[in-house]
């Protein structure tokens, strides 16, 4: 084994970490007897040689060796080398990925392509794999063979035939999941396939490998799903846990023996936390896992709604079967796919809502924490589980705040949910909060959402800000005091907020001063005592802060003669998120600042968008005219769904008369879509939820009738 490495010129060639003259102590190691060294070599492997799943020269160079590895049945852990290889030579690019390469990024493509050429050149070899002794490689060999193997019709045969002789049910999981594969890669096979796993599917065959045929039909074939999907799958799920191994995994309450079991002696040390990544995931899985009769289920059921993908009632109703199941893993499952449901999708969520709700009070401490981080997320879509969350926030007064290792405290997801809803049941906590050592950084914006609830905070709010030192650590004490005074626009602490503006120190003191000028703005005329510091930093036109400071000023004091001059400055100012503060602003000044309208009219070709956005609500909200706003607002919308959330607030304020047929237009088909519009693949935003029904709300108060502003022509 390893013929040939040595001559290899490792050293001319790198990876994501510097040289590779490391790589040929990492393919050895993965061949060790130690499993630690195992582990940490492929750690090594997917961390340096394969970084993200980036492919070097290094990469390419390892393959042969890579392959000379699985082969060998000597060689312990192989199904790990399998997902590797799977990985380097699985990555596709098509005519779409081709057309937007640039010229850095053409050796990357490159390397691409010959690593897939080079592993599926050698994926012949996986076909023995699928009966070798070690299940774990059975395990990684089909996805293999369907990802790799360039002659699909021959591997669906083997994976059929495999299934038929097949053990090991993980492994039989396995098999059905490449079929999925291939239907995809291959759409000349799909109807076959979706033949086969229909019969998978039938009553003959056990629960798990069922859901399993489900689970891809509904991946590659979903019009082959059985009309009453739901009720099938809720089925299957009775069945999983019905059998033996299901109820054997339920643990009943505890034995005499157990309840007063001897502790561990003295001198037995804890098991230490996996050092590499890999060992980190696998404990991670392990622990998921532990207890679980059938731990794959969570894996099967997220494909399912993968799958299922808009059609929203069936998963809320399948979700909804399975919160009241008696399995408190299956509950487990459904609260974490609700969220993903929820965040993407819009729909009829309220008894679904409710059934998460409900398992705040579960006696399993991951089922009650995944419900409350799924509510925090809600906002107010989180109303029919309201009690509950007041009934867990008054509970565990221990839980209304999270200390972390690193970084600030901040509030318990139970509390910012309730908080998010607007119920005055939080606000003990609040209050508790605002008086430990170190206030939580998110209290300010809890505040923010209970509105006039949070109106007996506001005198811990003043009091706490006069106590903080003006030093480095000024700005990370203070931001969250002054947010919570700007959203209760407590004019009575102006004189601390003028103190913590007047003394703010170097370090983050830009940072500071733009929070305590807007807290200042939103107390209006209450914070007259202000006004001279305001007029002293609005001599310097053209900055940031001249920019703020005069916004604060015309809501003090309204004087639109001292602010206008500097916000007009603003608007030429050279960063375009300074221009958009000032074009603001001179919105905010209405028909006073009239006489601005050409300036930002000027704006309104801008290259950037979002600066684009701002000057025609600007130009509209100081002329009164949409006919040159609407057909920027409008394109925007298309160009940027990020940008709807503002576009929808400039036209609710229109109303539809004054937007014109075109916005009605486009509002109404944002209605119609079931999908969010700032739902991604692979990633979220913990607001996404929130800023998708503002927006929802927004495009209805727009399509109410006209706003009664004045001329919009």
């Amino acid at each position: 084994m390893f013929a040939g490495i040595d001559e290899v010129d490792w050293a001319s060639m790198e990876h994501a970490y510097g040289p590779a003259d490391d790589v040929p102590g990492l393919l050895q190691g993965l061949a060790s007897a130690d499993p630690a060294e195992r582990e940490g070599a492929l750690d090594g492997m997917y961390g340096a040689v394969h970084h993200q799943g980036d492919v070097y020269a290094c990469t390419l160079a390892c393959i042969p060796f890579l392959f000379e590895l699985v082969v060998d049945p000597a060689v312990p852990d192989r199904g790990g080398i399998v997902e590797l290889l799977t990985s380097i030579g699985g990555i596709d690019l098509d005519e779409d990925d081709e057309d937007e390469i640039d010229e850095d990024e053409i050796e990357g493509a490159a390397n691409y392509a010959m690593a897939a050429a080079a592993v599926t050149a050698g994926a012949g070899v996986f076909f023995a794999l699928m009966a070798d002794d070690d299940p774990g490689v059975r395990v990684s060999a089909p996805l293999a063979l369907a990802t790799l193997h360039g002659h699909p019709a021959r591997v669906l045969t083997l994976l059929r035939d495999r299934l038929a002789v097949e053990p090991d049910e993980e492994v039989r999981l396995a098999l059905v999941e490449a079929a999925g594969r291939v239907a995809l890669r291959h759409r000349q096979l799909t109807d076959q396939i979706a033949d086969w796993l229909s019969r998978l599917a039938a009553e003959a065959y056990p629960p798990g490998l069922r859901l399993a045929a489900l689970a891809q039909l509904a991946r590659c074939a979903p019009q082959a799903l059985p009309g009453d999907v739901v009720r099938v799958v809720a089925g299957l799920l009775r069945q999983l846990r019905s059998s033996p191994v299901a109820a054997a995994a339920e643990p009943g309450p505890p034995r005499a023996a157990e309840a007063h079991s001897e502790p561990e002696p003295a001198g037995v040390e804890e098991r230490a936390a996996p050092a590499t990544l890999v060992g980190q995931l696998r404990a991670l899985s392990a622990e998921e896992s532990a207890g679980r009769a059938a731990p794959w289920t969570a894996d099967l059921l997220r494909t399912l709604h993968v799958g299922l993908d808009d059609r929203v009632a069936e998963r809320t109703a399948l979700l909804t079967d399975q919160l009241c199941s008696p399995d408190r893993w299956q509950r487990i499952d459904a609260v974490r796919m609700s969220s993903g449901l929820i965040r993407a999708w819009r729909g009829s969520y309220g008894e679904l809502v409710r059934l998460v709700g409900e398992q705040l009070g579960a006696a399993e401490p991951r089922l009650a924490e995944a419900a409350s981080h799924v509510l925090e997320e809600l906002f107010g879509l989180a109303a029919p589980a309201a009690d509950a969350l007041a009934a867990r926030v008054a509970a565990e007064p221990g839980a209304w705040v999270k200390e972390w290792a690193s970084g600030p405290p901040g509030l318990g997801s139970a509390v910012k949910a309730l908080s998010r809803l607007g119920d005055a049941r939080a606000v003990p906590a609040l209050a508790a909060a605002l008086e430990r050592p170190e206030v939580p950084h998110d209290v300010g914006f809890a505040i923010g959402y209970l509105g006039s609830a949070a109106r007996p905070l506001a005198g811990a709010l003043r009091r706490r800000l006069g106590e903080v030192g003006l030093d480095e650590g000024a700005y990370d004490r203070a931001s969250p005091l002054l947010a919570g005074l700007t959203a209760l626009r407590a004019g009575e602490a102006a004189p601390e907020v003028l103190r913590v503006l007047r003394g703010a120190p170097e370090y983050r003191g830009e940072w500071l001063r733009t929070a305590a000028l807007r807290a200042l703005g939103s107390f209006g005329p209450a914070a007259r005592c202000a006004v001279p510091e305001l007029r002293a930093l609005i001599r310097r036109p053209g900055t940031a802060a001249a920019t703020e400071a005069a916004e604060a000023l015309w809501a003090v004091g309204g004087d639109a003669d001292a602010v206008l001059p500097v916000l007009i400055e603003g608007l030429q100012a050279e960063h375009a998120h300074e221009r958009r503060s000032a074009a603001s602003a001179l919105g905010r000044l209405g028909a006073r600042a009239e006489v601005t309208a050409p300036r930002l009219r000027a704006l309104l070709g801008h290259e950037e968008l979002w600066l684009r956005v701002d000057a025609a609500i600007a130009l509209w909200e100081v002329s009164g005219r949409a006919r040159e706003s609407v057909p920027v607002l409008l394109a925007a919308w298309e160009q940027n769904r990020h940008v709807r959330v503002r576009v929808a607030g400039c036209l609710a304020r229109m109303g539809a008369a004054g937007a014109g047929s075109d916005a009605v237009h486009v509002l109404r088909a944002e209605l119609a879509s079931v999908r969010r519009h700032n739902a991604m693949d692979g990633g979220y935003g913990s607001h996404d939820t929130y800023e998708d029904e503002k927006l929802l709300a927004l495009c209805r108060r727009a399509l109410m009738g006209n706003s009664g502003k004045g001329p919009t022509t």
